[in-house]
């Protein structure tokens, strides 16, 4: 049996909480008690959350675990030192050590992160940096594996870590039978970005965001400005100008961002070849998406399906 211990201290984010839904999914689909899962503080009793209501939780020491994974807070803010203390000697006891969101700021302070890549919550990063400048922080990620040290970005990335725990602990079937059990869309890769292309766009005008929900929904198409103008009832000299000005980029770059979007998303949940990801994602070919991955990741799209294909496996 293995035991999961879900670490939390005052202030901490109550959604963290949600990971324990997915061991107790797993013993339930699995027939049999595979994971104990306990809720553990420093002290044990009452912990307040930062919602304002508290939960019981046992005394940390008092257990041994295979898996110890520390819950967040809102800021950034770290729990007393001996927690820290207990912590930086955990991957001594533990076969697996991890972080939720904020919860890699103490797993950073215990010395664990020196090194290592490791992400948090894209809105923390920069603080991250200022405070653990060693740590190869990469927080355009859901999860990052380094050894027996899991990090995870923030709010609902926990649920992502804990099913790709249980999918190196029980394989594949089981991870994606538990996230439809929980009304999980899919299983997200670890190397999926936190950021969406067409949020980050941030569209001012209707006409603008009508052409961008097309390119969306039309990516294997044609969406040259031509096209895009027409959608959006100016002439293409006019949406050129309304879209950079509205989003500062250009909108053939703002197409390459949501084609190399989804052409990722595809790679890491699907095992379509590379030629039939390039044309249902409108590139066309499988050199034109290589270049275009070249120029957003720096790596090509090979590399990322390797990556995503042995992240979890290769422990």
């Amino acid at each position: 049996m293995h035991t999961v211990g879900l670490v939390v201290y005052p202030g901490f984010q109550a959604l963290g909480l949600a990971v324990a839904s997915v061991f107790e999914y797993t013993n339930l689909f699995r027939g049999e008690k595979v994971y104990q899962f306990r809720l553990v503080s420093e002290d044990g009793g009452p912990v307040m959350s930062s919602q304002s209501f508290s939960v019981n939780t046992d005394r940390l020491r008092d257990w041994t675990y295979d898996t110890l994974i520390v819950a967040g807070d809102n800021h950034g803010d770290l729990p007393s030192p001996s927690l820290v203390d207990y912590m930086r000697h955990a991957p001594e006891h533990a076969r697996r050590v991890a972080a939720i969101c904020t919860g890699g700021f103490v797993l950073a302070a215990a010395g664990l992160l020196e090194g290592k890549r490791a992400t948090t919550h894209w809105f923390h990063a920069q603080q991250f940096r200022k405070r653990f400048p060693h740590v190869l922080l990469d927080e355009d990620r859901i999860f990052v594996v380094d050894g027996q040290i899991w990090t995870s970005a923030g709010m609902t990335a926990g649920v992502d870590l804990a099913l790709a725990i249980v999918e190196n602990d029980f394989g594949l079937e089981t991870a994606r039978t538990v996230a439809r059990k929980l009304v999980v869309n899919q299983r997200r890769g670890g190397g999926q970005s936190q950021f969406s292309a067409l949020l980050e766009l941030d569209a001012k005008s209707d006409r603008v965001k009508m052409a961008l929900s097309y390119a969306k929904e039309h990516l294997r198409d044609d969406l040259s400005v031509e096209v895009l103008a027409d959608i959006a009832r100016l002439s293409p000299r006019q949406f050129s100008r309304v879209f950079s000005e509205e989003t500062g980029q250009s909108p053939a770059k703002a197409i390459e961002r949501l084609r190399v979007e989804a052409a990722r998303l595809m790679i890491e949940t699907t095992r379509h070849p590379i030629e039939v990801i390039a044309r249902e994602t409108g590139f066309g070919d499988r050199e034109r998406m290589r270049q275009a991955f070249l120029r957003a990741f720096g790596q090509p799209p090979q590399a990322i399906q390797r990556t995503s294909a042995g992240s979890v496996l290769a422990l």
